[in-house]
């Protein structure tokens, strides 16, 4: 025992220490990033037990899912007290629960929304997605339309991320697995992560009805596998402004990763990373790049945790048209990442909130609305700052493990 917490001190204690041979392409993110000025926070609802997802409708009404299982309707700027009937029953330990939700573009016709979740036992589970129809108060006619098909023997790396694609089709992430001393079938289970027939460490790519496109990114790949090689994406966004996916993940010690994604891309875990061992501090992997792997956008060598991620196509905010924002369970805060027309990242400033962020979006207002992954979790937004508000001082930036 001694001698495994002296190693993880001195592990913790080198997580400054930038990783050798960063790619060219890359971006490294700075440790204390500025403050983003000229907005201002407001609390839209309270007594959110570990939310999760949130959606909006096109009515402006928001669905919030909450980890133990429950989803919530957030409307008129209020929580409304009973959660909505007809969710499924989900495997809520560690990381599972109840996940993302998002509103399919064509609501308005099909009334659809979508849910994401763990299912199973701490000896063996998946992620589900699942589809029903939602009558304004409750849900109706449920249906599994996917279920990861490598069941797990741990409760971390659930990814679960949905994003809509123009044409119709659903992305949904899905984590490796979990940590080592994870194993499945005599290898660690992360190692799935570069094995096109297994869903775990992957993007999918699925019809709306859970089926999987024509045309397959990989030959011989499991049911909708779009890209693969990833640990766990907790952020995940179709960018309209330049017809790309953005995605973020958490790395182990050090090395979160923003990437930009392509049908066929490989992204390299567990065989190049980024980022170290929890418990030994040494590099993850054979190298940090390799020919025919694609490197991350962006890294942020010590955690912030990255989570939800969305693009900012409001009006609310002129000056954010077109930027990232990343919500950091770590950090504590949201990241605007400033990006070129061409998608190349010009700078990153932060939204201090002093929770863990889970999930960040923009509502049919303009503005910018965030969870909070707490016990009482809060649906806070950001609106523009008024001449006489004062500006928040800056604040430092707690680090942890994650």
């Amino acid at each position: 025992m001694i001698t495994t917490l002296a190693l993880l001190a001195s592990a913790l204690s080198s997580t400054a220490a930038p990783l050798p041979a960063m790619p060219e392409g890359t971006v490294l993110s700075a440790r204390n990033v500025p403050i983003e000025r000229g907005a201002r926070r407001e609390v839209v609802a309270e007594g959110l037990e570990h939310p999760w997802g949130l959606a909006f409708l096109p009515d402006g009404t928001a669905l919030v899912t909450e980890r133990p299982g429950r989803l919530r309707i957030v409307r008129d700027g209020a929580l409304l007290p009973d959660p909505v009937p007809g969710v499924p029953a989900v495997f809520a330990q560690n990381q599972g629960g109840l996940l993302d939700v998002a509103v399919h573009p064509r609501f308005a016709e099909n009334r659809l929304i979508y849910l994401t979740y763990a299912h199973g036992t701490a000896e063996a589970n998946t992620t589900r997605v699942a589809r029903a129809r939602f009558t304004g108060s409750a849900l109706e006619g449920l249906e599994v339309i996917f279920e990861s098909n490598t069941p797990k023997p741990a409760t971390s790396h659930f990814g679960s991320r949905l994003a809509w694609l123009p044409d119709g089709s659903l992305l949904v992430s899905i984590g490796d697995g979990g940590n080592p001393p994870t194993m499945l079938d005599g290898r660690l289970i992360r190692e799935r992560a570069q094995d096109p027939a297994s869903h775990l460490g992957k993007i999918l790519r699925l019809n709306d009805d859970g089926t999987a496109p024509r045309e397959s990114a990989f030959p011989k790949a499991a049911k909708g596998v779009w890209s693969i090689g990833h640990r766990n994406i907790q952020g995940l966004a179709y960018d309209p402004t330049r017809n790309t996916v953005w995605a973020t993940e958490h790395g182990s010690l050090g090395g979160d990763e923003l990437n930009r994604v392509r049908a066929g891309n490989n992204h390299g875990w567990p065989v190049v990373s980024l980022t170290r061992d929890y418990v030994t501090a040494q590099p993850i992997g054979e190298a940090t790049r390799r020919d025919g792997m694609t490197d991350p956008a962006l890294l942020w060598d010590t955690s912030v945790a990255p989570s939800g991620l969305t693009v900012y196509t409001g009006t609310a905010f002129p000056q954010w048209q077109g930027d990232l924002f990343s919500g950091s369970l770590v950090s504590l805060d949201v990241r605007r990442i400033d990006l070129d027309d061409t998608g190349a990242i010009q700078g990153e400033t932060a939204l201090r909130i002093g929770q863990r962020v889970r999930e960040v979006d923009v509502g049919p207002d303009g503005y910018l609305y965030v969870l909070t992954d707490e016990k009482a979790g809060r649906l806070m937004r950001f609106v523009p700052a008024t001449a006489n508000t004062a500006p928040a001082a800056p604040q430092a930036i707690e680090r942890e493990r994650k």
